[in-house]
């Protein structure tokens, strides 16, 4: 399994971001091969938190394109700074 996190901060309206996101970006994101399992955190202090699991790294990689563009085309004005970014293969899981 491969995942991909990304933080936001700066979010100015954390649950109409949820909402949108819930809505519009879950849907695609479930198309992409090998999808898992997809969450959305929010950790307080205008910061949110995003978590995509797919079978494989292509999944993974694609999530971020998918993520980038979704925020660009309906999220500019509640997500204003770009997401730190980490993914990589899953060593161990619960």
């Amino acid at each position: 399994m491969y995942a991909a996190v990304r933080r936001y901060e700066g979010v100015t309206d954390p649950a109409e971001a949820g909402r949108r996101v819930a809505e519009g970006f879950v849907p695609l994101l479930r198309q992409v091969p090998g999808f898992v399992a997809y969450y959305w955190v929010d950790a307080g202090d205008g910061v949110m938190v995003s978590t995509s699991v797919f079978s494989e790294q292509a999944g993974a990689e694609e999530s971020i394109q998918r993520a980038a563009d979704f925020v660009r085309d309906n999220l500019t004005s509640l997500l204003p700074n770009p997401p730190q970014v980490t993914a990589g293969q899953v060593v161990a899981a619960g």
